[in-house]
């Protein structure tokens, strides 16, 4: 006969343990970890609220104080993703010195959260009742956009409109990078970054030299 061990196993000994208390705010974020690792292993079609809560070791009840439905849970998730990629983006933005600088970081920090998180993003906005952004960088776009516009316009005499459409069509990049990046991962990262900032930078010097000078009236 199989002897069956009486030693409790590590999960029975942590639900039989006493559970530590959280904040609110750290118990709502730790809710939101488990649907992120949920959504990266397995796509969201077979998600539950009970589930979600199973894995995050909270009760049912507990999970619904936080979140009434699962597409509410799944629409901050993905705000939460979108908001740290915007904001390492920023601070990316905020070390350069010079708009060469600025590119190649802002690059580079959406590539690699990408690289990290994509996949998640990814799913959640594969849903039209998540969300109805195509990618990741519609999130906040427009403010960007104007950022970076009038960066081009202070410093490199590019009309403020025409530098606005130029930045719009240029911010479309990152994000078929990142694409290609999840469909091939075998991919080398930074030859990607380098070819999407050398893509950002030669159409900028396109729009000064080629672009403006063809715009320029003649004096006679």
């Amino acid at each position: 006969m199989t002897r069956v061990s009486s030693a409790p196993t590590a999960l029975a000994e942590k639900k039989a343990g006493p559970k530590r208390r959280y904040s609110p705010e750290v118990r709502r974020s730790m809710i939101l970890d488990t649907a992120a690792e949920m959504v990266a292993r397995e796509g969201i079609a077979s998600l539950s609220l009970e589930r979600i809560a199973n894995d995050a070791d909270v009760s049912k009840s507990l999970i619904y104080r936080y979140f009434d439905s699962l597409s509410a849970l799944l629409k901050e998730l993905l705000d939460r993703e979108l908001k740290t990629l915007r904001q390492r983006q920023a601070a990316g933005a905020e070390r350069a010195e010079t708009f060469s600088d600025l590119v190649r970081n802002v690059t580079h920090e959406y590539l690699d959260y990408i690289k990290q998180r994509g996949l998640i993003i990814e799913r959640l906005q594969a849903d039209p009742t998540i969300s109805k952004m195509h990618d990741p960088t519609d999130y906040l776009r427009q403010s960007s956009v104007d950022y970076i516009a009038e960066i081009l316009d202070q410093n490199f005499g590019i009309p403020l409109e025409t530098a606005k459409a130029l930045t719009d069509i240029s911010y479309g990049l990152p994000a078929s990078a990142g694409g290609y990046l999840l469909r091939n991962p075998q991919f080398d990262s930074q030859e990607l970054e380098d070819l999407t900032v050398a893509m950002i930078i030669g159409a900028v010097n396109g729009v000064r030299q080629d672009y403006m000078m063809s715009m320029r009236k003649l004096k006679r």
